[in-house]
């Protein structure tokens, strides 16, 4: 991959996250001789999201992951505010960090993987004195989630090792190694399946695993191995990312999902009795909990939380939050909604509402300050009919909330059903989008002021076939249409690639993304142009799972980040990279956005949503067994 595309001209990135917005974590702390409310204390400042920490002591010190900086790094709460330890440089994602004897062990994804559809992850470990950087996975492998022994002396790791990814996320097909630190390249493979090993001791380990009844379970497995793992925890509750006590080994932290129950709790689990001890249900039952933690000495439990009602931290969700760029001249934004589209000018930004609420649109200026209600209740982008609105361009001043005077016309004949994704050409008097009226979904252009409804001509069809051709782009220029479609594999409902067109129907070709091999794995959504008209914008697999996806809320897509490629299909460039599903994106020429800190929202009231902690557990971890 092109390691520094020729992108001279400043530019802006807008895209979404899904729920990445709601989760507000902090970072909690409990003495596990006394529970309670009282009890409960946070370890983190509410700034942005905090989540996977680890005790440094039984002080409540504690190594975590920020995303305050505009992407995941490694912090230090010991004083407040928290000290961001050395990272790899030029990373955008970190996780799991570890810090024993000074020295910090961490995953990081600044280095791309030997194919595509391959995991960057790897972990790594740096002195906080001399802050030189060591890869302490081999070279062309994947590892995630480590666990350092209590002497200090082994890693264990949920490892893909060199195989390719298979597109597996709903239980990762990693296997649970082990290696000294001081030889990482002995490693020795403990269990063949199973992920975030946790250590009692120096010689037992134990992991979650999805057993073949369903129920996600912890194992248990010696080292050296002297018989195949053991299972611990019994059918009947989800169990996973344990937590080892190391003056025990009989006793270890869960978090849990139980039949009738909604909210991931923590428990401690018994291994010997087979009993369990519920821990954050007690105090806070309609929250989620995730990901516990036990110091040293077994004196406390940590885990990750929605903050709640805390009088300290953020309160409201940014409408644009900056985002770490691998590119200097590329500025990112993650706006809080979907589908976001600029307005010629780059000074308003129009978009959808997130899943979570009935739809609707709204519109805000280009640096976040105001939003205002176009249509409320109602799905805009994704609809069942393309509509048209028109509104007076001078309701939109900073004393309205919504605006007054706006009319819905819809487009297309109610009759045809079913179209959706509409993009208008950049001179405004064509709509190009995505119809089932043939009873394939492929692509329509109509005239963007009459639509083919009251006199106005039919659609014309653009793509034919039965396949899916979706999510339409105009080039810049408006001669060029650039889509998603599974042409190449009709068969395959869900494997997209990149097409081109032009608006008249004539040179419609496929953009072979080069390193990309496996079209059996190939998802590509949610393309659009650079503002030049030079490059491609688009929402892809391609760089696998970047985290064990049972450790976060529920993501569709927890491989989905943005990338950017030449129009034949070289310089292929990664712009994202985190455990979410990031999608939707626009790009503007309009570039060095000056978009409001959460601080300026307060002071000016501006209209931004509460943070709530609004988020759901995986889709797919279910109890109806």
């Amino acid at each position: 991959m092109e390691s520094s595309p020729n992108l001279s001209a400043s530019s802006t990135i807008v895209f979404s996250t899904i729920g990445r917005t709601d989760y507000g974590f902090d970072i909690f702390s409990l003495p596990l001789h006394h529970i309670s409310l009282d009890t409960e204390h946070r370890l983190t400042d509410g700034t942005s999201v905090n989540f996977n920490g680890r005790f440094v002591d039984d002080d409540n010190s504690v190594v975590f992951i920020s995303e305050r900086t505009g992407c995941p790094r490694v912090h230090l709460k010991s004083t407040n505010p928290p000290d961001q330890l050395p990272s790899a440089p030029g990373s955008l994602f970190h996780d799991r960090p570890i810090l024993h004897d000074n020295r910090l062990f961490f995953v990081s994804a600044h280095r791309p993987s030997d194919s595509l559809y391959k995991s960057w992850s790897a972990v790594y470990s740096t002195s906080v004195i001399d802050c030189e950087i060591n890869r302490l996975t081999p070279h062309g492998s994947a590892d995630f989630s480590p666990a350092i022994s209590f002497s200090g002396n082994f890693l264990a790791v949920a490892s893909y090792g060199s195989k390719p990814w298979g597109g597996d996320f709903q239980v990762l097909d990693t296997q649970i190694v082990v290696f000294p630190v001081s030889d990482p390249s002995k490693r020795t493979v403990l269990a063949d399946h199973g992920g975030w090993p946790t250590w009692s001791g120096d010689s037992t380990l134990y992991f979650h695993r999805q057993s073949e009844d369903g129920w996600w379970s912890i194992y248990r497995v010696d080292f050296p191995a002297t018989e195949s793992p053991r299972r611990v925890t019994p059918p009947g509750v989800h169990a996973f990312t344990p937590a080892a006590m190391h003056n025990t080994t009989n006793k270890i932290a869960v978090a849990t999902r139980r039949k009738g129950r909604v909210h991931r709790h923590i428990e401690l689990f018994d291994t010997e009795s087979g009993e369990f001890q519920p821990i954050t249900e007690l105090i806070n039952p309609n929250l989620h909990h995730f990901n516990p933690f036990i110091s040293p000495g077994s004196k406390l439990i940590g885990y990750h939380r929605f903050r709640g009602d805390s009088k300290q931290g953020d309160k409201l969700i940014p409408n644009l939050e900056p985002v770490v760029s691998p590119i200097k001249s590329l500025s990112m934004l993650r706006i809080n909604g979907l589908f976001p589209c600029f307005s010629p000018e780059g000074d308003l930004i129009a978009f959808n509402p997130d899943l979570e609420t009935n739809g609707g649109l709204k519109i805000m200026k280009s640096d976040g300050s105001k939003r205002w209600t176009i249509i409320q209740g109602r799905p805009a982008k994704v609809s069942v009919q393309v509509a048209r609105v028109t509104f007076d361009a001078s309701a939109l001043d900073p004393h309205c909330s919504t605006v007054q005077n706006a009319e819905i016309k819809i487009m297309t004949k109610e009759e045809t059903g079913n179209n959706g994704f509409p993009a208008c050409s950049p001179d405004g008097k064509l709509v190009v989008f995505r119809s089932g009226r043939s009873g394939h979904k492929n692509l329509y252009i109509m005239d963007a002021v009459n639509g083919e409804v009251d006199g106005g001509k039919n659609a014309r069809q653009l793509t034919e076939g039965a396949w899916i051709d979706t999510m339409p782009s105009w080039s810049p220029d408006g001669q060029v249409i650039a889509f998603s479609s599974n042409r190449h594999d009709p068969s395959n409902p869900v494997t997209f690639g990149i097409y081109l067109v032009r608006s008249d129907g004539s040179d419609l070709r496929r953009v072979h993304v080069e390193g990309s091999n496996d079209a059996s794995l190939e998802r590509i959504n949610h393309v659009c142009f650079s503002p030049d008209g030079e490059w491609l914008l688009f929402t892809t697999n391609m760089g696998g799972v970047t985290a064990e996806p049972v450790s976060f809320p529920n993501q569709f897509q927890p491989y989905g980040d943005l990338f950017i490629v030449k129009l034949d299909g070289t310089g292929l460039r990664r712009l994202t990279c985190n455990g979410y599903e990031n999608g939707t994106p626009a790009w503007h020429v309009r570039g060095g956005l000056d978009v409001l800190s959460l601080n300026a929202y307060a002071q000016m009231d501006a209209d931004a949503d509460e943070l709530k902690g609004q988020f759901d557990e995986p889709k797919w971890i279910t109890c109806d067994f």
